[in-house]
């Protein structure tokens, strides 16, 4: 009891911007175990996701990229996923409703994030555009997107 009363103190004494990485570190991390996951079974290694985050800026030469692609993918996506954290964060102290109802408002900031990322961020990066025609990786990534807005408004809320 005494160690969970002094952690829980400590996690409390932390810099909002501390708590706003953290969510975008675990939100990526889950974002990242998700994505392999899921495409594991079609012999997609970890390394070549990160690679298709840094086709966002470096079109196909990503994938000829190595490590340093890797590297930039994966710098990349926890930046991308700090950065839902700190938008929603931003939003909550303009509007009290997004502090008070986190569930169900996180639930629709994952939808939304979800629509933008692939309706606009990925078309207007060098990346190929993404394709829907794989409905079970759609529909769960909408529902993994849905949790990453709770989680985004959870870390929001403690910052």
């Amino acid at each position: 009891m005494t160690s969970r009363i002094a952690f829980r103190s400590r996690a409390q004494r932390l810099p909002p911007s501390l708590k706003m990485v953290s969510g975008g570190l675990a939100i990526g991390t889950l974002d990242l175990a998700f994505a392999w996951f899921f495409w594991q079974s079609h012999g997609v290694t970890l390394a070549r996701i990160l690679q298709s985050v840094a086709a966002g800026v470096l079109g196909e030469a990503s994938f000829a990229g190595g490590m340093a692609s890797v590297l930039l993918g994966a710098g990349l996506h926890y930046f991308i996923a700090t950065m839902f954290v700190l938008a929603y964060r931003l939003a909550s102290l303009r509007h009290a409703a997004l502090r008070v109802h986190p569930v169900a408002c996180g639930l629709g900031y994952g939808v939304l994030l979800y629509l933008a990322m692939n309706f606009v961020v990925v078309p207007l990066s060098a990346a190929d555009a993404p394709g829907f025609g794989n409905v079970p990786w759609v529909a769960s990534s909408v529902v993994m997107h849905a949790v990453f807005g709770v989680m985004c408004t959870l870390f929001a809320r403690s910052s």
